[in-house]
């Protein structure tokens, strides 16, 4: 019975030093973790400001108050005839300059508040307010809320054209 009970003493002090491998691998991959991950500052948060109508699309980015301008760009600027302004295409390349200005002030997320022309006009955004939003969304920030912040009058004045509407 005695040769019997050696060889499982060794076994153990086998598996004993298995575990202390194992510990140790363990210990240098935590390691090598560690200072991989990149430690971010704090987050610097702004409002993506989109009016879109059926002429244009202006994308005004400010800070979390709304007092201070960060970067603005309309579709007119990007696009030669005036026919395009309110296109989507006009619409993503205001997008994008407006992301890369905000990239360089440090931002890293933005609440959209979406804006059609309201009032007596139009309460739907114009064809470039969506393809403004998906621009945004690709430019590598956190988003936070999408809000309409479209006038809705409760009770309106009255609209233009007369008795009897616009005669053509």
């Amino acid at each position: 019975m005695s040769e019997i009970e050696a060889p499982v003493e060794k076994t153990e002090a086998v598996v004993e030093k298995t575990e202390a491998v194992v510990e140790k691998t363990e210990a240098v991959v935590e390691t090598k973790n560690q200072p991989e991950t990149k430690k971010e500052g704090p987050e610097k948060w702004g409002i993506a400001h989109i009016f879109s109508s059926y002429n244009n699309t202006i994308i005004h980015m400010t800070d979390l108050t709304g007092s201070e301008t960060v970067a603005i760009s309309s579709g007119g600027i990007h696009v030669n005839a005036d026919r395009y302004e309110s296109s989507p295409f006009a619409a993503m390349k205001a997008a994008n300059a407006v992301v890369e200005a905000t990239r360089t002030k440090g931002f890293t997320g933005f609440h959209i508040r979406v804006r059609a022309v309201g009032g007596v006009g139009s309460r739907v955004p114009g064809p470039g307010a969506q393809a403004a939003i998906r621009a945004l969304a690709r430019g590598g920030f956190k988003i936070g809320r999408i809000d309409d912040v479209t006038p809705i009058p409760h009770d309106t004045t009255r609209k233009k054209g007369g008795k009897r509407g616009r005669r053509v």
